[in-house]
């Protein structure tokens, strides 16, 4: 027996992966990644892929970096953890905190720490019903958000994502959220024009509001844009038409940076590259590149004055909330795009040259749409590019194309019928040019294999 089958046998006997068949995978077999460096990874037999999805749309400063793990141990050997309970916190906390005052947008200027975006998003559920509880106010505890958004997968985070599959599983969503459609246009737009779309998609926001009444409504979240829901990106009337209603109502605004954040878009964070001010702005993922777990929630200072001033004992709080070595490499992370100028690399070289290339790719047979923006893209897989019929209602399409992907060397993600790409911000213009090759190749045998029957064959 291979080392792999002796990995896998373990596996199978030992471990219950997230969103995951377990019992398809052990017909399958877990594909064991050992090593990575730069952009590129290895599994078990030595197969050579190009991690088109940065991990899980983390690891923004790619594999390897030396000066994060050598932070790491330095601060664990000087101080490998303390909380921030009980009046205590550490010099990597504070020290994270103040660089993150500093790359967000002006307005922002404090945050809660947590371990991931899940507990980010439980967070800000929570803390926005404290915010207006205190205010003497605590009627206004409904979130509104939308469906087929991806914001966790903890009973607070499925609950306010929407998509139904999760809610399918452990009762959810939890009372007080309310959902309303997307702006996907390319699948919902029909015949109207994308900007026609982007308004009418967000004026059912000021329509929720006023059926809910405007009393019990405390916030709306939303993604900049979708990212696990399918890179769905809205048009360009949909954000500010939001960010009116919000205004006018005065909701406050989540943007659920999980994703976004951290140079993805070409800014530092999506709620810029979109136009908006949020109050509340989840985030983990790129902050320390997937390295080590961290995440937090970001506050507007309107909302860190109230919880500061009248919030009294904030009952809420996690072990790891602030820890110090993920501080120490968030914060180090954080330098190395600084001195890099990796988001000014995204905004002005690698993201349009991407963006351009991604393009090329719309003349391909199956595929209906591509976009994007900075360094996150999709394509969605059609039969007919005219009328975006899809080639099969279930998904198959996409899981064949991103086996295809994956024995061509590239990892690249299928949501449904929709590849997904969100590659490392290191990613250079040759490597870009390697994904997009393996991209053709991997639509194309994803074809040939549709025409002898793959599809079929499947059911």
């Amino acid at each position: 027996m291979t080392n792999t089958e002796q990995l896998q046998k373990l596996d199978r006997q030992h471990h219950l992966h997230p969103f995951t068949d377990q019992g398809d995978l052990n017909q399958r077999g877990t594909r064991i990644i050992s090593r990575a460096d730069g952009v590129y990874l290895w599994d078990s037999e030595g197969h050579k892929m190009l991690d088109g999805m940065a991990g899980l749309w983390c690891v923004a400063v790619g594999y390897g970096r030396k000066e994060l793990a050598d932070v790491a141990h330095q601060q664990m050997l000087e101080l490998p953890y303390y909380n921030s309970f009980f009046q205590c916190t550490t010099p990597p906390a504070i020290l994270l905190a103040r660089k993150l005052a500093e790359v967000a947008p002006e307005h922002v200027n404090n945050v809660f720490f947590t371990g991931s975006g899940s507990e980010s998003n439980d967070t800000v559920l929570r803390l926005v019903r404290h915010y207006w509880a205190v205010q003497g106010k605590p009627e206004k505890s409904v979130i509104i958000s939308r469906k087929n958004a991806y914001h966790g997968s903890t009973v607070a985070g499925a609950s306010l994502g929407g998509m139904g599959y999760m809610h399918k599983q452990g009762g959810l969503p939890i009372p007080g959220i309310e959902h309303i459609d997307q702006p996907y246009w390319f699948a919902e737009g029909d015949d109207l024009s994308p900007e026609e779309f982007g308004l009418q998609r967000a004026r059912q926001l000021e329509e929720k509001i006023l059926e809910l009444g405007v009393d019990k409504v405390a916030a709306f979240i939303g993604e900049p844009l979708q990212g696990a829901g399918g890179v769905i990106i809205p048009p360009s009337s949909y954000w500010p038409e939001i960010q009116r209603i919000c205004d006018k109502y005065g909701i406050l605004l989540i943007a659920d940076e999980v994703i976004c954040g951290f140079g993805r878009t070409g800014n530092w964070f999506g709620s810029e590259t979109f136009g908006i001010k949020p109050d509340f702005m989840p985030i983990a993922k790129g902050l320390s590149s997937g390295y080590l777990p961290i995440g937090g929630v970001l506050f507007s200072d309107r909302v860190a004055e109230v919880l500061k001033t009248d919030g009294g004992e904030i009952n809420h709080g996690y072990t790891y909330s602030g820890h110090p070595a993920a501080a120490a490499v968030a914060l180090k992370n954080l330098e190395i795009i600084q001195e890099e100028n990796l988001v000014e690399r995204v905004a002005e070289d690698t993201g349009p040259y991407l963006q351009q290339r991604w393009q090329e790719l719309a003349d391909h047979p199956i595929v209906g749409e591509t976009r994007g923006v900075g360094l996150v893209c999709a394509l969605e897989l059609v039969k007919d590019k005219f009328t975006r019929e899809r080639l099969a209602p279930d998904g198959k399409a996409g899981g064949l194309c991103r086996d295809f992907c994956t024995a061509n060397g590239l990892i690249m993600r299928a949501t449904g019928d929709i590849m997904l790409i969100s590659p490392p911000l290191v990613i250079t213009r040759d490597e870009i040019d390697e994904l997009i090759e393996k991209a053709k190749k991997s639509l194309d045998d994803t074809l040939a294999a549709i025409e002898k029957g793959a599809l079929e064959d499947d059911e």
